[in-house]
């Protein structure tokens, strides 16, 4: 894999295609900053060699060109901190501005372009669009794993400009290296642990999970779309009501397979989604009417934390329930602590997906696991088998 350790950027623009796409608070704050921090050794590695940093990124999902909102000015001064040198900043990423900022850089100064999704060329890969921006640098380095699913002009499209000049980031070469560790590993029992909201977005890895893992546990809402289709009473828990018979069709399958799958026995239910609801524990295949679960309840949390104890690999993607919600949030603090206990016991956990990462970090046990994936989606379909464009297109010529 050919990574910025094979080039020496002395003297020369350094084209890096980041994924700073962070939360900001209302008054433009950084709520979490774990997209920027992952990339900083690979940013430090270019500027300690002498070379001229040129950073893009996307924020957000613009509609129709330029949004105060999305701004990525709105990152200059705390990457400042960061890289402990003044970031310069250019309010668009192609065209005289753009070009003129990145050629006047001086050895070991940076330099961030504006939100490449201003363009609508950025997400619809216009080689013509990646064509400008790739005037912005001397080599191209991608290190957005967050965003290498997409074939997007910056993240795909640009690296046919540098064929000899093209290489992998720290952070992607690691975020590949980790998922190929899981994935290729013979270590048993592997648990894979999913939840989150929607049958429908998982059902892929969900697929692939049941072939390759002893054990899949089940939380999160998408829990009662699966026990709706073994005939449970669900009260006014969220389901979808169009994905029964696709949960029917996968429960089937997993009946027929050697994995073991796991739905929550009890669910913590209350009346209303708030924060202050009347709750009871429940049995979660009989919900009374104008109750919902909102989180797995404690004979489940139990019995979930007992496999993954004896697990040698595991795969944790979705929360157990509405864990910003300090009543709901026992089952997701239970599958954390479960996995970082059984971290220092020596398995290899793996933790990706915007929401499990914000848990772990919330509860402070980031350092507790093997490797946190930064990208939810790109993580995803590398499970799923996927070629990811972003990864490909550095590979390119050089793959072997």
């Amino acid at each position: 894999m050919i990574t910025v350790d094979n080039f020496n950027y002395a003297g020369a623009r350094v084209l890096t295609r980041v994924d700073f796409n962070v939360p900001l608070s209302n008054d433009f704050r950084i709520e979490d900053d774990t997209r920027i921090t992952a990339t900083l050794p690979t940013l430090k590695k270019i500027l300690d060699d002498g070379g001229r940093l040129v950073l893009m990124s996307h924020l957000g999902r613009p509609k129709d060109g330029p949004e105060e909102a999305f701004s990525l000015k709105h990152l200059v001064s705390h990457l400042s901190e960061l890289l402990r040198c003044k970031v310069h900043f250019v309010d668009d990423c192609v065209g005289a501005k753009a070009g003129g900022a990145s050629e006047n850089l001086k050895d070991g100064e940076v330099l961030l372009l504006e939100n490449l999704r201003f363009h609508p060329e950025e997400t619809a890969g216009d080689i013509e669009f990646a064509k400008q921006l790739a005037a912005n640098g001397d080599y191209y380095v991608n290190d957005a794993f967050g965003a290498a699913h997409r074939e997007h002009a910056s993240t795909c499209i640009i690296a046919r400009f540098f064929p000899a000049k093209r290489a992998f980031g720290y952070l992607m070469a690691s975020e590949v290296a980790n998922l190929d560790r899981l994935l290729q590993s013979d270590e048993h029992p592997f648990t894979a642990i999913i939840g989150g909201a929607k049958v429908s977005d998982k059902i892929l890895v969900l697929d692939e999970m049941v072939q390759k893992a002893d054990y899949l546990l089940i939380g999160g809402a998408m829990a009662y779309t699966f026990i709706r289709a073994w005939d449970g009473k669900t009260g006014s828990s969220k389901v979808e009501e169009d994905r029964i018979n696709l949960a029917k069709d996968f429960l089937a399958v997993a009946e027929s397979s050697d994995c073991r799958l796991m739905l929550p026995r009890d669910s913590v239910a209350a009346n209303d989604f708030r924060a202050d609801a009347d709750t009871r524990i429940t049995d979660s295949f009989h919900i009374p009417s104008g109750w919902m679960g909102l989180d797995i309840g404690p004979e489940a949390r139990k019995e979930y934390a007992a496999i993954i104890a004896k697990s040698r690999l595991i795969l944790w993607n979705g929360p157990m329930g509405v864990f910003e919600m300090e009543q709901f949030r026992a089952g997701t603090l239970t599958i954390a602590e479960a996995i970082a206990d059984a971290t220092d016991d020596g398995a290899y956990s793996l933790i990706g997906g915007g929401d499990s990462v914000s848990a772990i970090n919330r509860f402070g046990l980031q350092d507790r696991v093997s490797y946190i994936s930064t990208g939810g989606g790109a993580m995803l379909e590398y499970i799923q088998g996927e070629d990811l464009p972003g990864v490909k297109a550095i590979l390119g010529s050089h793959h072997s």
